[in-house]
């Protein structure tokens, strides 16, 4: 049998940033269960495949499901919240080593542009134009 890309162990950790999914007052097709829309898009993501080529028999819905489920969940800022939560898990359990942490200009922000400077001075050149 193979691996399962979600174990019931990491879902438990996930499931309490999964938002719940909206009510649909028109009815329609009952949702894909969170975690099965989790599994089909950490199926892609690894794979590499098209959304289009999901299997059907994942049992997961269909990959445009899945990537707006993805979509959804990024703009919901689940990702960023599931992120933080695991690396205050592991620097609470001393698993992350900060002497060897480096920032920079590339991977912070400057807010605003940093202090601003006065205007930068123009070196004006005359060049001398049919010999004068």
């Amino acid at each position: 049998m193979a691996k399962p890309l979600l174990t019931d162990e990491l879902w438990e950790r996930i499931e309490p940033f999964i938002p719940p999914e909206p009510p649909k007052p028109k009815g329609g097709r009952p949702p894909v269960p969170p975690r099965a829309a989790l599994t089909g898009i950490l199926f892609v993501l690894k794979t590499g495949i098209p959304w289009e080529y999901l299997p059907q028999e994942m049992g997961c819905g269909c990959g445009m499901t899945c990537w707006r489920r993805l979509r959804d969940w990024q703009e919901a800022g689940v990702w960023d919240d599931i992120w933080r939560s695991l690396l205050d898990e592991l620097g609470r359990a001393g698993g992350i080593d900060w002497s060897s942490a480096a920032i920079d200009s590339c991977s912070t922000r400057a807010l605003f542009g940093g202090p601003r400077r006065g205007r930068t001075p123009r070196i004006v050149q005359r060049t001398a134009v049919n010999g004068i």
